[in-house]
């Protein structure tokens, strides 16, 4: 049997080593291991609140751009306005050739269809009612085709310009009045 003493001794050892199992911590593994978990874990925060913040610019970029873009159309849409508003071109009796008067509005026109190569136009030729309708006709003619040269001439692509000619079909102004056949002497340019 085991005498007091030994067994006392033997209760003791057993609790000290029971106590030093407890006390052990981590091994180096586990702590490497949590050491890596933290890191990784920091790592996803990381690139989460970047991507977040790219997220951000982008949708601030596109805004700025999309802003942009609708102040750009804006622009564009009062300009055509002003140009629709001021279209015609007015010639000289039997004349064909643009009066320098009328090259500050070409150019303007001619400006915005460069700009805008997907706007087309058609240039409308008109004469006052002297002369003959097929007189008249190729006159109108030849004062469209005079504008149509000069849009050519500044970079206008021929494949946005329709000319045609209405001679004498479609009065400005009726009447017989040197007034009224000077505004019926025209060259339109209208927007499509």
């Amino acid at each position: 049997m085991l005498t007091n003493n030994k067994f006392r001794t033997l209760i003791v050892a057993l609790a000290a080593t029971t106590l030093m199992a407890c006390n052990t911590g981590p091994s180096e593994e586990e702590l490497a291991a949590e050491a890596n978990r933290v890191a990784e874990a920091e790592k996803v925060q990381m690139e989460q609140a970047q991507a977040e913040k790219a997220q951000a610019e982008k949708a601030r970029v596109e805004s700025a751009r999309a802003e942009q873009m609708k102040r750009a159309r804006d622009q564009a849409a009062e300009l055509k306005a002003s140009l629709m508003n001021q279209n015609t071109v007015y010639f000289d009796f039997d004349r064909a050739n643009v009066k320098s008067d009328f090259l500050p509005v070409l150019k303007k026109h001619a400006e915005y269809l460069v700009a805008n190569p997907g706007q087309s136009i058609v240039i409308e030729g008109h004469c006052d009612q002297r002369g003959t309708p097929e007189y008249n006709i190729a006159l109108g003619e030849r004062r469209a085709k005079s504008v149509e040269s000069y849009f050519r001439n500044a970079g206008v692509s021929s494949s946005q310009i329709t000319v045609v000619s209405y001679g004498e079909e479609k009065p400005a102004v009726m009447g017989a009045s040197e007034y009224a056949m000077a505004q019926n002497r025209r060259g339109v340019v209208v927007y499509e």
